[in-house]
């Protein structure tokens, strides 16, 4: 039977006992959505998967979704590939700390990583709990921000003009393939969000996608999502995750921000990616 321990750390816990290469059974399933509610980030080490059970393994928490600015791999709809090369030069891919497609109207629940090709250093993923943030807010902060609306967009990030673009000339030479031309999306979502799982208030902002809030003045706004976001990744909210081989890790956009790091030029790093929408989550 699977078992779950904590990290220790501000979010994340290790889940032992479990081959995904077999499907997960009703009670594990279970276990695993309950798991991912408490603890946000679930680390399972030494799998050795396919592209399909790697499919079938994100189906536990929801339905799997396409990436509207990722190109899949061939031979899946739903599989991208977080992939740079040894001599890369082009700027870290999600070094900004966001949740996964915050922009959407139903944003992800969740967002599956199997490490493929992990360097021997550098390339940690981290992760900001926002429950644990909204929680250590000011009572000011709290009051200030109850009810406001925070506008995402993907404006500034892909598309035409945006950061991942192909005609940003420090674009040249990117290994990933983004969708170039494709029509600009725009969400609002309150900047304090209810989790569906656990119940409990998370901060749902980010500096990158969120550009404005309703109703508010621009300069107003962009003080107040800087001030937010001091304590959305306060050292004492993250937890620092290392990679090795055959991991894949799930983590809870509802609950997470998230964003990677660097460290290891000279290597290659590949890991193949699920993002999952909400939708009926079953055994699998």
């Amino acid at each position: 039977m699977a078992s779950i321990s904590p990290t220790g750390a501000a979010c994340g816990a290790v889940v032992s006992h479990i081959d995904l290469r077999e499907p997960v059974d009703d009670a594990t399933a279970a276990l695993l959505r309950s798991g991912l509610d408490d603890h946000h980030v679930l680390v399972l080490p030494d799998q050795q998967i396919d592209n399909e059970q790697l499919e079938r393994f994100s189906t536990v928490f929801g339905s799997l979704g396409t990436d509207p600015w990722f190109v899949p791999i061939d031979g899946s709809d739903f599989i991208a590939e977080v992939r740079r090369e040894a001599q890369e030069t082009t700027p870290l891919f999600a070094e900004g700390w966001h949740s996964d497609w915050s922009f959407l109207e139903t944003p992800p629940v969740a967002t599956c990583l199997f490490g493929l090709q992990i360097p021997p250093v550098g390339g940690d993923t981290l992760f900001a709990n926002q429950h644990l943030a909204y929680e250590r807010l000011p009572e000011q902060l709290k009051a200030r921000i109850d009810g406001l609306v925070g506008m995402h967009t993907t404006r500034k990030i892909y598309g035409k003009g945006g950061m991942y673009h192909e005609d940003n000339e420090a674009e040249a030479g990117r290994s990933m393939a983004f969708v170039q031309d494709g029509d600009p999306y725009d969400g609002e979502h309150p900047l304090v969000r209810v989790h569906e799982g656990n119940g409990r208030p998370a901060l749902f902002s980010t500096i990158g996608y969120v550009q404005g809030i309703a109703g508010m003045d621009q300069a107003e706004a962009r003080e107040l999502l800087v001030e937010l976001h001091t304590h959305q990744i306060a050292d004492d909210v993250v937890y620092r995750h290392r990679w090795e081989p055959g991991m894949v890790v799930i983590w809870d956009n509802r609950s997470v921000l998230h964003r990677a790091t660097g460290g290891y030029d000279g290597h290659t790093r590949v890991l193949r990616r699920t993002t999952i929408i909400p939708g009926n989550a079953a055994a699998a």
